[in-house]
């Protein structure tokens, strides 16, 4: 597996002329099979001075079964809650879309944007159409520190119960806290190896136990046992790691498409950097525990749209359809913003076998 890779597909979808909300981008968008067995795509579209609204968009194949272009149907979320209104604008941003099986219906994790900056909102729905805010997800203490006011993202739910660090099965969520100090611009001033913060770079996982418990998710309660699942280790993802699609199981483990920041070599100073994505393959019955994790990225900014836009070389996966319908359940389509502006996909196929004792955080946490 250490040669794995990601299979473009092609673009199929980018900003519609003459649509005011889609003027800035459509990207990095959740994706979901419907009750009717239909993909939504859940793009974000960033109209004029970065408001972005998440659409609703159906996919549609070709004779091979390969996605060649959407329908647009509609917007599922705008900014309305104050949690998604800034001084001039507002965001509903980067949604991930999961059917959480114990709660029987569909959840949205989104990125909040308002002045307090971003944070992790969800919403629900029973068909993908009509979606319910939840509000803001709430935290209990880590260290001392209340993470409702330190700014989070790339939010995504597991889509069913998983143990958490004492066994207890619990509803699962893999985010991103951004403490003071680790954005990639930051980071990127340290010259050379540097030493890694393993808490406060990392990709985490907390637990919700009231969800499971009250049946409904409009009392999902606090996140709690917080740890840390990954970190930076690999020169490609060296400035900052990120969920990317929600965890979905395979039989090989849970499998997420993450992404990774580097910098680019240039001359005459600067520090451009560089959005790739890998994978990694989480236990079934640990998922906190990593099976398997990418050396080296399994996709990198390489046509002309995920190169040029309104952030150059970015390649930001967020969806996933694993395709059941084609009788084909070890190939999994990944849905990824292309420089911010435009929506990709590709083609993943899990081999038989895969190689263990891959990568993960090395004792010396050094990048």
């Amino acid at each position: 597996m250490s040669g794995l890779k990601l299979k473009r597909l092609g673009m199929i979808m980018e900003p519609e002329p003459g649509n005011p909300n889609e003027v800035e981008g459509t990207l990095n968008p959740g994706a979901a099979r419907g009750p009717d067995g239909e993909l939504y795509l859940f793009p974000r579209l960033v109209a004029k001075g970065n408001y972005s609204r998440i659409g609703i968009a159906r996919v549609r194949f070709d004779e091979a079964g390969d996605p060649a272009g959407v329908e647009r149907i509609g917007i599922a979320l705008e900014p309305e809650a104050d949690y998604e209104l800034r001084p001039g604008g507002g965001g509903c941003e980067d949604p991930r879309v999961m059917y959480v099986e114990p709660l029987k219906r569909y959840l949205m994790t989104y990125t909040g944007f308002s002045r307090l900056g971003p944070r992790i909102a969800m919403a629900e729905s029973e068909d993908l159409f009509h979606w319910k805010r939840l509000g803001l997800t709430t935290y209990a203490h880590w260290h001392g520190i209340e993470l409702a006011n330190v700014d989070d993202k790339d939010a995504s739910l597991f889509p069913v119960a998983i143990p958490n660090s004492t066994g207890k099965l619990e509803l699962g969520m893999l985010h991103r806290p951004l403490f003071a100090g680790t954005l990639p611009k930051e980071i990127a001033r340290a010259p050379g190896t540097r030493k890694v913060d393993l808490d406060r770079e990392s990709i985490w996982i907390s637990y919700c136990p009231a969800a499971l418990k009250s049946g409904a998710p409009d009392r999902l309660g606090r996140f709690t046992s917080h740890h840390r699942l990954a970190a930076p280790v690999s020169p490609w993802e060296r400035l900052k790691i990120g969920a990317g699609t929600p965890p979905i199981l395979t039989k090989h483990g849970w499998l997420i498409v993450y992404h990774g920041v580097s910098e680019l070599p240039i001359t005459g100073g600067g520090h451009p950097l560089c959005y790739s994505a890998g994978v990694m393959l989480l236990s079934k019955q640990h998922p906190r525990v990593i099976r398997y994790r990418s050396v080296q990225p399994v996709l990198t900014p390489m046509l002309p749209q995920e190169r040029d836009g309104n952030v150059a070389n970015v390649v930001f996966p967020t969806g996933i359809d694993r395709r059941d319908d084609l009788g084909t359940p070890d190939r999994f389509d990944v849905y990824y913003g292309m420089a911010d502006s435009r929506i990709g996909v590709a083609r993943l196929d899990l081999p038989e076998q895969i190689l263990t004792g891959a990568v993960a955080d090395p004792p010396e946490a050094k990048v």
